[in-house]
């Protein structure tokens, strides 16, 4: 991994998901609840981006020009669809499996997307910036989230924005997210998720905070069993996403 900063990456988790790679396309497979909720954060960032940048969000190249960087991008469900709406797409992952997963599925669509197996840090350490920084389900995953945070913040370009999506640390999180996707429902590995490590908004707020950013949009994001579709909701008991901006 081409890295010349420290790292919050926690080498277990990159090992989880080297584990089920070759399965991020697969829309039957570990990944199915993935897919099932990319179509709700994807349109929580356009709108976002375009309310951000002056664009309308029905045009079908609405993020025309627009720099994302789109980090923890696993095999690239959610970088693909971004490049499509016109935006020039970095996407970065520690797992090098996935980085050849998403490479190979992007040709494949005629898609330019620059993947890259390295860490934010190691892109903030360059100094390069982007309109929009994306984190999404991955702070979840670090070990040590004040920093991670710091360094997405550091790749945000001044008047962008960045783009956060994680689990509250809650009971409720604990029933749903982990005994019943995980254990009952087998929507996910068991594993793959570590309750002790889910984020509540007041912490990822102070982690903003520090990191001199102010939050300026947050959502929370809710299954309906009786439809199988994500929707945006006003409870961010269990799974939630927000916008921040540099103060």
């Amino acid at each position: 991994m081409a890295d010349g900063a420290s790292t919050t990456i926690d080498p277990a988790e990159v090992a989880r998901f080297e584990k089920i790679a070759a399965t991020w396309w697969d829309p039957k497979g570990p990944m199915k609840v993935l897919h099932r909720f990319n179509p709700v954060r994807l349109a929580y960032i356009r709108d976002e981006a375009c309310r951000r940048f002056g664009r309308d969000p029905r045009s079908a190249r609405s993020l025309e020009g627009l720099t994302i960087l789109d980090v923890g991008c696993g095999g690239g469900v959610l970088s693909e669809p971004l490049a499509r709406l016109g935006a020039r797409v970095t996407g970065l992952d520690p797992a090098p499996t996935n980085v050849s997963v998403a490479r190979l599925h992007a040709e494949q669509g005629g898609l330019a997307i620059d993947y890259r197996n390295e860490t934010v840090e190691a892109v903030a350490a360059r100094g390069e910036t982007f309109d929009l920084v994306l984190a999404m389900e991955v702070v979840e995953h670090v070990a040590d989230v004040p920093a991670f945070v710091a360094a997405c913040g550091q790749a945000v370009k001044p008047g962008g924005a960045l783009f956060m999506a994680t689990l509250n640390r809650t009971l409720r999180s604990f029933a749903l997210a982990i005994v019943g996707a995980e254990y009952v429902l087998g929507w996910l590995p068991r594993g793959t998720h570590e309750w002790e490590k889910f984020v509540t908004p007041e912490e990822l707020a102070a982690a903003l905070d520090g990191a001199g950013f102010t939050v300026t949009d947050q959502t929370g994001v809710a299954y309906n069993p009786l439809t199988g579709t994500w929707s945006l909701s006003r409870d961010m008991a269990v799974n939630y996403m927000l916008t921040a901006a540099r103060r």
